[in-house]
């Protein structure tokens, strides 16, 4: 490490000089693209214009917390990736076809003998596309309004026999730049997605029929609890014997949910990882870990707990950091983090497969 001072920044050739930096920033030294020192107070201001300063000189910052102070490496942005925009659209019909499949074949049809059954899947089609699209369309949307580069959804059409795809996803290609557009980017999909999820339980649930236990086919679900106080208001007291037979609206509405609760676990980086590494920065990482041994007990509740737990380590736990890792959360994303809590409860369950049938 070097101590610093301007004639010395610009004759290494930075793209600016330590002129620029010293109203902000108590520069003590330097390690090749690696400023160290101490931010001046109030923090966010002064770090809002180094921002600006950085951003002249061409260069994207870091700005991070270290023992004796705050650190800043810079370095340039990386070339924006080529769009295929085809890929996206090729997923998108080939996931259309393969849940109007699924939906025709748990409703009775039979589209390979009869093609034209293959509408009958629509109901179940329409209404899961509807909760995994507005999912992710609200994660890039709010990323790209914060500034972080992020691709338009890719569906993915697996044949799955219940639900004949696994779901959605964007890429994001670029840093974000606070820990508020984590929160915001984080909470942005699971929220929406959950808007949207509810009037397709309602619509569902109201078109589903009660049935005696003893002629109720299927796989039994688990209802969270929205799904659940959704149906005791259209359904209420069943009466023993009874079970209620989801229609494949309702089915989908009890899928976004799933999905929900999944996306909100708090590891790696699943949604619910963006929103609490923003809430505890580097200390998530092995706090993550609680949560991995929590989703291995609940194995006693349903097998597939333990195994996204194993995906989960075997992606990753660490979670990259925002380009601003030192200004504070808003009042208002603290609002979000509390909204954030609240869809957990109302759509987690231990046993998602365990007493509702389909």
């Amino acid at each position: 490490m070097t101590m610093l001072n301007e004639t010395d920044a610009v004759a290494e050739g930075r793209p600016f000089t330590i002129e620029r930096l010293s109203p902000h920033m108590e520069v003590t030294g330097i390690l090749g693209n690696r400023i160290i020192g101490r931010i001046n107070e109030p923090l966010p201001t002064n770090v809002a214009a180094l921002k600006e300063v950085f951003k002249a000189a061409g260069v994207i910052a870091y700005f991070e917390r270290t023992p004796d102070g705050h650190a800043i490496t810079y370095g340039y942005a990386p070339p924006k990736r080529k769009r295929r925009l085809w890929i996206n659209a090729l997923l998108f019909v080939l996931t259309i076809g393969s849940t109007l499949l699924v939906g025709s074949l748990n409703t009775g049809g039979n589209p390979f003998r009869h093609p034209l059954e293959l509408l009958l899947g629509w109901p179940f089609s329409l209404s899961i596309i509807l909760v995994l699209g507005s999912h992710e369309l609200a994660h890039y949307l709010t990323a790209r309004r914060l500034g972080v580069d992020a691709t338009l959804p890719y569906f993915l059409p697996v044949p799955h026999p219940m639900t004949g795809t696994m779901g959605a996803f964007i890429r994001i290609n670029s840093p974000v730049p606070t820990k508020s557009a984590l929160v915001r980017v984080g909470i942005s999909g699971p929220l929406v997605g959950f808007l949207v999820t509810l009037p397709v339980c309602f619509i569902g649930l109201l078109l589903s029929k009660p049935v005696e236990v003893s002629t109720s086919k299927g796989i039994p679900l688990g209802s969270p609890l929205i799904f659940w106080l959704i149906s005791e208001l259209l359904h209420p007291n069943l009466g023993p014997g009874k079970d209620l037979l989801l229609h494949p609206v309702a089915f989908a509405g009890w899928l976004g949910l799933f999905v929900t609760a999944l996306n909100l676990l708090p590891i790696g980086q699943l949604d619910g990882g963006h929103v609490a590494y923003a809430v505890f920065g580097r200390r998530w990482t092995k706090l993550s870990w609680i949560v991995i041994a929590a989703l291995a007990l609940m194995g006693f509740f349903w097998l597939g707990w333990p195994f996204w737990a194993m995906v989960a380590v075997l992606l990753g736990l660490k979670h990259p950091p925002p380009l601003d890792d030192l200004t504070p959360l808003s009042s208002v994303d603290w609002r979000l983090v509390a909204v954030t809590v609240l869809i957990i409860v109302l759509t987690f369950t231990p046993a998602p497969f365990g007493s509702v049938r389909f």
